[in-house]
């Protein structure tokens, strides 16, 4: 399995993609500026997590424009397996790979903690690793989650089994406290109609080793190894 990580000026989650996929999956891992549109021929891009542009103007909007994200729509609209992660979810949404927006936290405020997430469709290369229904403890980091869209998208998502993860309590509940930014349905995740390509707030890359405190993230690379490794 080949991989490709895109980075722009103000990623900070590119390093921790890389070697979170060279650790499970043990293929190669590129590295790849968002200026050169000569993408290499890859099974899975991720769009990482940052601050891209410093968040001028709108999370995700200028690196949204940056040369190779045309590549990567054109490859995603291909089948390629696409995972926006953090501000990569805020990029996806601003090429409409994905649809609705991020908006500002409810609170207003920068959100860095461990949240737990509901597994609401395992039925994709990125879940297929986990049982519906489970319950993971996954780190967020952002001030602009807040996942919004119409309320015709999002019976669509609903309906097309295109919810990946739900903000939960430890228990799995749903409720006010568990939602850490305000999203729509607690919604932490979502598919394309094709399900190739996925967008999400918390950071999976961050949970794949018991030395960096847990694996509840692991399951979703290893889930990708077996689908295209």
């Amino acid at each position: 399995m080949k991989s490709a990580v895109i980075v722009f000026p103000g990623s900070n989650c590119d390093r921790d993609a890389k070697v979170a996929l060279e650790d499970v999956t043990g293929g190669e891992v590129i590295v790849h500026w968002h200026g050169d549109i000569e993408l290499p021929k890859v099974d899975l891009i991720v769009v990482p997590g940052g601050f891209s542009y410093g968040d001028y103007l709108r999370c995700g909007a200028m690196a949204a424009k940056s040369p190779v994200m045309r590549e990567v729509k054109k490859r995603a609209d291909d089948g390629i397996a696409v995972a926006g992660i953090c501000n990569g979810f805020q990029v996806l949404t601003e090429i409409e790979l994905l649809p609705g927006v991020l908006m500002r936290n409810a609170d207003l405020k920068f959100v860095c903690k461990d949240v737990h997430l509901s597994v609401e469709t395992a039925n994709s290369a990125f879940t297929g690793h986990y049982q519906k229904g489970q319950v993971i403890r996954i780190p967020v980091a952002h001030h602009d989650g807040n996942y919004v869209t119409d309320n015709d998208t999002l019976k669509a998502l609903n309906d097309q089994d295109r919810i990946t993860f739900r903000y939960v309590s430890e228990d799995g509940a749903r409720g006010n406290d568990a939602n850490p930014n305000g999203s729509m349905d607690d919604i932490a995740g979502i598919l394309n109609e094709k399900r190739n390509v996925l967008g999400m707030m918390p950071h999976p890359e961050r949970l794949v080793s018991p030395s960096l405190g847990g694996t509840d993230g692991r399951p979703m690379f290893e889930g990708l190894l077996a689908a295209f490794g």
